[in-house]
């Protein structure tokens, strides 16, 4: 698919960037009466992102966040990405839909949050891992082929399973954006860029996406 680029001097301009961007978009549908939603990965510069974004006239109370993917691990474990998205948004009004990682049966808590999903997102947020993973769609893992379930587990990733959306639930994005720091996520970002389908992120598909960058990432 095609990816919008957008370049920054380092992380800090780009959180700024993106949470500029996100708040244009969220303004954009506030007069509709169907909430904004965003579905956010974990990592250090969507943090970043929030912490921007807070301090912007959102309607928060008009906002619903989901969760792209998390790691099962326990209630307020700092390895949890819930635990840094509700420490971030804990001054708003925002409504976030938590992923069951904790409940007994973790494929029928994949079944019930795919139930919560919108039909439409109106954004996604997506990282990319020097592996060339996003959400938790991790190189060679059988989560890849799920096509018939919005939500998913992996395999061990990094010593945790993981809860994803998947591919299809990613394709429900009206806008993808990806956030991309380091010069470890050069090689990843250049295929990523090129549509390439051998690492995770160059199978992902949406209406529109587009990618910002600092320019470590774009540093050989």
């Amino acid at each position: 698919m095609h990816h919008e680029l957008a370049t920054f001097d380092d992380l800090d301009a780009l959180a700024r960037g993106a949470a500029s961007y996100v708040s244009r978009l969220a303004h954009d549908v506030e007069r509709r009466e169907m909430p904004f939603t965003f579905a956010l990965s974990g990592g250090q510069s969507p943090w970043l992102m929030i912490h921007g974004l807070v301090s912007q006239n959102v309607a928060w109370d008009h906002t619903i966040i989901y969760q792209v993917d998390e790691r099962v691990a326990p209630e307020g474990s700092d390895l949890r990405n819930l635990t840094h998205l509700r420490k971030s948004l804990a001054t708003t009004a925002a409504t976030i839909e938590a992923m069951g990682v904790n409940d007994d049966d973790l494929d029928d808590a994949a079944a019930r949050y795919a139930a919560l999903l919108p039909p439409r997102f109106d954004l996604v947020h997506l990282g990319l891992g020097p592996d060339g993973h996003c959400a938790s769609l991790v190189p060679n893992d059988p989560v890849l082929e799920v096509t018939d379930r919005l939500v998913a587990l992996s395999g061990p990733y990094q010593e945790t399973r993981r809860m994803t959306l998947t591919y299809p639930a990613l394709a429900r994005a009206n806008q993808l954006l990806w956030l991309v720091s380091g010069a470890d996520k050069h090689d990843a970002l250049e295929k990523l860029l090129d549509g390439d389908q051998s690492i995770p992120a160059g199978r992902v598909e949406a209406d529109r996406s587009i990618v910002m960058v600092d320019r470590q990432a774009l540093t050989p």
